[in-house]
């Protein structure tokens, strides 16, 4: 069973994160990371998308919260406020 959260991460870490929405209403600290994130990306570059992979080397995260930083991707994309979407 681990061995498919892995694998499920590997390819969350190679997805393209799109912002939708643009609220952090109800969210903990690691999804106010994520889509301020992704809000600073859309102000400088003029597109709300990044990889999953970018956003987590900027951010610095290891061990657990590299774990908490999955959980609120799938919070994030549930609550409909950003999207993923694989590549290749």
């Amino acid at each position: 069973m681990a061995r498919k959260t892995s694998e499920e991460n590997q390819r969350r870490l190679k997805a393209i994160a799109i912002l939708i929405r643009n609220t952090t209403w109800k969210c903990g600290k690691v999804e106010r990371l994520v889509v301020n994130y992704l809000r600073s990306h859309l102000h400088r570059y003029g597109m709300p998308r990044t990889q999953v992979g970018e956003m987590l080397k900027h951010l610095r995260l290891h061990g657990k919260q590299k774990s908490e930083f999955f959980d609120a991707l799938k919070r994030l994309e549930k609550r409909r406020i950003i999207r993923l979407e694989n590549v290749g």
